[in-house]
């Protein structure tokens, strides 16, 4: 067994294992009638107002307001708690019997919606905070995310199987909230030892390191795919 069957094989045992939790949550929504389009529509007005949250932050911290690092911890629960929905209207879809191709088309649409105004409004936020290089690393972090989703959209597009690489969509929520809830957090405690900042930095570093590692990755996996074929 090689490594990329084992790391699919932990990815497999990870999600079912969170299933099991979800899935009377998901019997609950079901039940009240809410169908997977709104629960993904709910994801994403969350996320909005995650960004929302953190370009305040960085906003009043650039017009003489201070820096409120409560807004960041804010905005880093929120991408937590609303990012969950993504896993939910898959779940929804599934066990109440309302998949469709449109959903499925309408999910991975938000999905990239949501990864632009999460990351733009961190970019937003370190210019504000004159953490330009910081910016512009999360921009570079964006792309990545993209561009990994593209390649995959694409190469599907092409009768070809492409899932493969380590830093997907769930791993790039896991980072973002998780380095935006650390940042709040170290920031009200009022961590001197180095900025707080750096937190989320550093974070939107390993995001645009592995998401375009994956994304040339998965360019290389097609093209290897497509001369099989040939």
């Amino acid at each position: 067994m090689n490594i990329k069957e084992t790391s699919k094989q932990k990815r497999d045992s990870l999600q079912q294992g969170i299933y099991k939790v979800i899935n009377p949550f998901v019997h609950l929504l079901i039940k009240m009638g809410i169908t997977p389009n709104a629960v993904t529509t709910i994801g994403f007005l969350g996320n909005v107002a995650a960004a929302v949250v953190i370009v305040i932050a960085g906003y009043r911290a650039s017009h003489g307001g201070g820096l409120d690092y409560s807004l960041v911890t804010l905005s880093g629960a929120l991408i937590i708690g609303f990012s969950l929905f993504d896993m939910l209207d898959g779940q929804v879809a599934r066990l109440g019997g309302m998949a469709s191709t449109f959903g499925a088309m309408y999910d991975s649409v938000l999905d990239r919606y949501c990864e632009l105004v999460t990351l733009g409004g961190i970019a937003y936020y370190l210019i504000q905070i004159n953490q330009f290089a910081g910016a512009v690393i999360a921009f570079v972090a964006l792309i990545g995310s993209i561009m990994v989703s593209y390649v995959r959209a694409r190469a599907e597009g092409l009768g070809i199987e492409c899932k493969i690489g380590f830093m997907q969509r769930p791993e790039r929520v896991v980072v973002t909230s998780a380095a935006t809830l650390a940042t709040g957090i170290c920031g009200q405690c009022g961590l001197t030892a180095f900025s707080p900042d750096l937190i989320l930095i550093v974070a939107m570093g390993i995001i645009a390191v592995f998401a375009n590692m994956t994304a040339f990755a998965r360019i290389s996996h097609c093209r290897k795919a497509l001369s099989s074929k040939s």
